[in-house]
């Protein structure tokens, strides 16, 4: 399946692997709205935030991460406004809707059930 959205490895990992790590469609989206579930948080924290939690495995890229956060927006999954961040500039801060919820309660289902099943295939002994 090819992928809608591609979150990359750091560059030092990529010249070892010959290659991007490329997420299944949808990937990014579940990411976010996780990531957006703590809190508010503006764009660049919510990418700096995947980088942390995915201990630097996993960089969004900009051309990724916004249109993407557009996206949930225009899906009504995220709400956001303008607020002051920390180092004094204006950011749109997104929040999780009550839709946008139920969405990643729905996704991380899937994807457990997914990630589950994969996880048989990489066990397969024969």
């Amino acid at each position: 399946m090819c992928c809608e959205h591609t979150l990359s490895a750091p560059r030092r990992q990529q010249q070892n692997r010959h290659s991007k790590t490329d997420l299944l469609q949808g990937t990014l989206d579940l990411s976010i709205l996780r990531v957006v579930k703590l809190g508010p948080i503006h764009g660049y924290a919510i990418a700096q935030r995947i980088q942390e939690v995915s201990k630097d495995v996993l960089r969004v890229q900009q051309g990724s991460l916004y249109p993407a956060l557009h996206r949930l927006e225009k899906r009504g999954w995220l709400k956001a406004d303008w607020r002051e961040t920390e180092t004094g500039r204006e950011a749109k801060f997104y929040s999780l809707t009550k839709q946008g919820l139920r969405q990643l309660e729905e996704e991380t289902s899937e994807w457990e059930r997914l990630s589950a099943a994969a996880a048989l295939i990489l066990r397969t002994t024969e």
